[in-house]
């Protein structure tokens, strides 16, 4: 049984930036695509990043060219940098992999 624990989420300011972490029991993100997933009230769950054990990497449009998702094999954890934060980007983040969800970390972004 893989856990995926995120943290990092917290009240920020419009313009402000978050590092979330999704720190892994096993070595699953050496072998599976890593992903960010995020749900907003009232909202379904929506992708937000990728990133594959090539290091290859994909964003939601929505958030293309302000989050960078990352990864550190060593340390069997994956991170999202998140920058420029905006109102709407407010939702609570979950790591995914394998079918491995994690319970989810709030990012609260005041206007």
């Amino acid at each position: 049984q893989v856990q995926l624990v995120e943290s990092g989420g917290g009240l920020v300011q419009a313009g402000g930036s978050l590092r979330l972490s999704c720190a892994a029991s096993g070595s699953i993100f050496s072998f599976y695509n890593a992903n960010w997933y995020r749900q907003a009230p009232g909202k379904q769950r929506e992708w937000v990043a990728t990133i594959t054990p090539g290091d290859s990497t994909n964003y939601a449009d929505s958030v293309k060219g302000r989050f960078t998702i990352s990864r550190d094999s060593a340390k069997r954890s994956v991170y999202l940098q998140m920058n420029s934060l905006k109102p709407e980007d407010t939702a609570v983040y979950y790591c995914y992999a394998n079918h491995y969800w994690g319970q989810g970390t709030q990012v609260t972004v005041s206007s």
